[in-house]
């Protein structure tokens, strides 16, 4: 045998999709089953806190400590390769022991095209390699003919304004995700019935490339021998996967806002979930994540929420100093904060 294993360029998963669709769960589930393979996570946030960062980390893996996951939180990294994304990469790459795969999460409004195309970059061609691209879809919301749970609000907010292009962003983003895709996890498999998984599996392969496998999940339960090593060299076939975009010389997020709310102790946790399915309904908030401080409870609770579906549970304890409740809302462009926060604590919202 020639050569040396030490020269072999390491592999990369992107793995993208939609906000709430459940990459932040499937990539932690891959973490705690690596068997020994030693692990680095990309994680590239949209909003001010770094939730998805903080979820990967508190898994407590010996072989993806907490230095291994690194987050990008200066925007989209499709739109900001140069200035996070190859620093990130350098930085991972010096750690030692080496590490065997790089797990890159993007924001649920990335597109990966930009970002493969990255990896032919003189400054790391020759030291990384895209072993797949993985579009995570939310299968609840599929079955039901939208791509994102709470689709229905920007769909309105569309087709009562004519000045707005008829194509919806949302919808071409998805597209360009399936389109770049090697695989495609279809999660929240538990939640559909047979004639749903009918309707979802339709849509997918109305968009889906040619010879890409889907499998369903439930959970975030995948066997990671499925997800890692598939050995596709991405970038070298990425010309050849058309997008929407690829006749634009950039995109931008303007459809989005952010926010952070920060939320004192609570006392009980499914009363507070009624609370951000509130949010969701009556403020349109399309997604909710973060960690809340529980009155009595030394460990931290995280929530999850896409639309009115609100997840919450103990992850680990508190951190020293980190005992603090904060969360991120993310919604369409004009989000109002103060009712979001108003409706988060409680208080009585003007008609």
């Amino acid at each position: 045998m020639t050569g040396s294993t030490s020269l072999a360029r390491v592999p990369c998963t992107i793995v993208t999709g939609f906000l709430g669709a459940g990459k932040t769960t499937l990539i932690r589930h891959v973490l705690e089953n690596a068997k020994g393979k030693r692990l680095a996570v990309i994680v590239n946030e949209f909003g001010d806190v770094g939730i998805d960062g903080d979820i990967l980390k508190g898994c407590g893996i010996e072989t993806c400590p907490e230095e291994n996951v690194v987050e990008l939180a200066n925007g989209c990294i499709c739109c900001t390769v140069a200035d996070d994304f190859v620093p990130a990469l350098d930085a991972i790459l010096s750690r030692v022991p080496k590490v065997d795969h790089i797990l890159i999460e993007t924001s649920g409004l990335a597109l990966p095209k930009p970002l493969v195309q990255a990896f032919h970059w003189p400054a790391i061609k020759s030291r990384v390699t895209v072993d797949g691209v993985v579009a995570v879809v939310d299968g609840e919301a599929l079955a039901s003919g939208r791509v994102a749970h709470d689709h229905d609000a920007l769909a309105e907010q569309r087709a009562a304004d004519a000045s707005l292009d008829h194509d919806d962003p949302i919808e071409e983003v998805f597209d360009d995700q399936i389109a770049c895709a090697d695989l495609v996890v279809l999660t929240k498999a538990d939640l559909i019935d047979a004639d749903g998984a009918v309707r979802a599996r339709a849509a997918l392969d109305a968009e889906l490339p040619k010879g890409v496998r889907v499998v369903n999940v439930t959970g975030g339960r995948l066997d990671p021998a499925v997800l890692l090593g598939l050995g596709v060299g991405t970038e070298d076939d990425i010309e050849n996967r058309r997008t929407h975009h690829d006749n634009e010389a950039e995109h931008d997020h303007d459809d989005f806002d952010s926010f952070v709310v920060e939320v004192p102790e609570i006392a009980d946790p499914a009363e507070f979930a009624v609370r951000v399915a509130k949010a969701a309904e009556e403020a349109e908030v399309l997604r909710v994540k973060g960690f809340l401080a529980v009155a009595g409870k030394p460990m931290r609770l995280l929530v999850q929420a896409v639309g009115p579906r609100v997840d919450h549970h103990y992850d680990r304890p508190w951190g020293a100093g980190e005992r603090r409740g904060r969360l991120v809302a993310i919604g369409l462009k004009g989000l109002d904060r103060s009712k979001v926060e108003a409706i988060l604590a409680g208080e009585p919202v003007a008609a």
